[in-house]
């Protein structure tokens, strides 16, 4: 059996001249081409990951207005008749895992499928029978491939014809239409984390369009990339940067083959998928909504986390696997030799996922609005529990390991998905943060009941430093900044900033 090999974007200079790419747009145009009842079309297959064109999933009437799929400035002309009937509609639309533990496994499924459409329609037209899927590594910023491949930007085919991979609501960092990855805050630090569970690929959850455990890999790269490339023009923001549009971007399935690639990295880093059943058979096993994915003849192919569970069992593989950036120190270590700590035996950590309940050690007291110009609070710490973490601090050692310390947003609700903003705390930086996924998540007839997003930021390593300065006080001050361009919304808040710490 033919294994099929992907390939980096960038080949020849990420131009048509790249034959992955000239025939991935073939393909496209041709999906393109197909109504959007067709479970085969590019329409189709963008609406299983999100869209807003129906209810769906008990979420609620779709937007009046942008980004309604009827008022997308094209191109691409994106249609919303005819319709598939409705149990076609619950079966396969609405279906993007994210923000818990399928995020992983059920995207590796949606892109396996969608290649294997592909690949039908290039060998139907004269193309290569082993074409695969390239993959965007923007990680490769000493090679200026954090800016995108220009096929992509071109207008054009090679022979003049409308190139479906171009789109006009695609806007980039800063709303011009340059389409880059800025490295950092983009990075692939993910790779550190030595367990799946509630790590490296989310926390435990069913099925759940968006949920509130996301895992490191999800968050950075994966959140960070989409809301950098959508960005946002006026009043507009671009598709990458909300779910319900983003599969309609053809520069969307470049980007999850590398996050894809970067599983499998992990993976053949000695790091262990979870071997749970309830992971396993996927939320099937608990008799909730299963994965569906059309196959090239239109019919249902129904998959499970155990059947994507690596790369050789669907006969692809990539060309690198390799990480670029030097040996990742774990955290743990980076930690102890900051607080002083001298190590003797540095060796990969536990991939067991941490047991320990975090425990509250300080809340916001009131909601706060989080626009356009940002937000600030000061979060009050519980006198006990900033005793427990100085304690930990001042008894670190190798064999004892400090509490670790999180930031998070909780109860993030409104609409402006493509909005990204920078975390301060103390006036040190804590993280970057993306809304990706926020309007789904708060809609109030959604799965969730509008509990909106939880964003969770680890500030241990600020926390170290302020209590090396002795700096380590009762309250810690939090500013949240926009960062590039950002859509308006008034009705953006965050319920609760709350300070947790987690005994390692």
């Amino acid at each position: 059996m033919t294994t099929f090999t992907r390939k980096n974007a960038w080949n020849q200079g990420g131009t048509f001249d790249n034959p992955d790419l000239l025939w991935y747009a073939k393909g496209v145009k041709e999906m393109m081409s197909r109504p959007l009842n067709d479970p085969t079309s590019w329409w189709f297959y963008a609406a299983i990951h999100g869209q807003y064109i129906v209810d769906n999933d008990g979420s609620g009437p779709p937007p009046t207005g942008y980004p309604n799929w009827a008022f997308i400035p094209g191109p691409p002309a994106v249609p919303t008749t005819p319709l598939p009937s409705p149990s076609i509609i619950s079966q396969y639309w609405n279906q993007c895992q994210h923000a818990g533990w399928f995020f992983p496994p059920w995207h590796r499924g949606y892109l396996y499928a969608l290649e294997n459409i592909l690949r039908g329609i290039i060998v139907s037209h004269g193309g290569p029978s082993d074409w695969a899927l390239p993959y965007w590594n923007y990680l490769k910023k000493q090679t200026n491939q954090y800016q995108m491949p220009p096929a992509f930007a071109s207008q054009t085919l090679p022979d003049n014809t409308p190139n479906p991979l171009f789109v006009n609501a695609r806007y980039g960092p800063n709303g011009n239409g340059n389409i880059y990855v800025p490295i950092p805050p983009v990075n692939q630090n993910c790779q550190q984390a030595t367990a799946y569970t509630n790590e490296y690929g989310g926390g435990v959850t069913g099925f759940d369009h968006f949920d509130s455990s996301t895992g490191r890999l999800e968050n950075n790269p994966h959140n960070y990339v989409h809301g950098f490339v959508g960005g946002a023009s006026g009043q507009i923001g671009g598709l990458m940067g909300d779910p319900g549009l983003a599969a309609l971007d053809p520069i969307f399935y470049l980007h999850h083959s590398n996050i894809d690639r970067l599983w499998a990295a992990w993976n053949a880093a000695s790091n262990s998928n979870p071997t749970d059943t309830a992971w396993l058979n996927g939320p099937t096993a608990s008799g909730d909504r299963k994965f569906y994915m059309p196959k090239p003849d239109g019919t249902a192919w129904q998959y499970t986390p155990e059947m994507v569970n690596t790369t050789s069992q669907l006969n692809y593989t990539y060309d690198d696997i390799s990480i670029s950036a030097p040996a990742l120190v774990s955290k743990n270590a980076m930690r102890l030799r900051k607080l002083g700590v001298p190590l003797q035996n540095i060796s990969k950590e536990s991939q067991m996922e941490s047991k320990a309940t975090p425990e509250l050690i300080g809340a916001s007291t009131a909601s706060m609005n989080l626009g356009a110009a940002g937000a600030n609070a000061v979060v009050k710490l519980d006198a006990s529990g900033l005793q427990k973490v100085k304690s930990s601090l001042l008894k670190a050692a190798e064999n004892e390991k400090p509490d670790e310390v999180y930031l998070q947003l909780e109860g993030v609700k409104g609409t402006a998905d493509a909005n990204m903003y920078t975390v301060s705390v103390n006036h040190q930086y804590a993280g970057h943060i993306s809304l990706f996924g926020l309007r789904v998540a708060s809609a109030k007839k959604g799965h969730h009941a509008g509990a909106g997003l939880t964003i969770r930021l680890d500030i241990s390593s600020i926390v170290d430093e302020l209590h090396l300065n002795d700096e380590l006080k009762d309250s810690l001050e939090v500013i949240i900044q926009p960062v590039g361009s950002t859509l308006i919304d008034d009705q953006c808040t965050i319920e609760r900033i709350s300070v947790y710490k987690v005994k390692k």
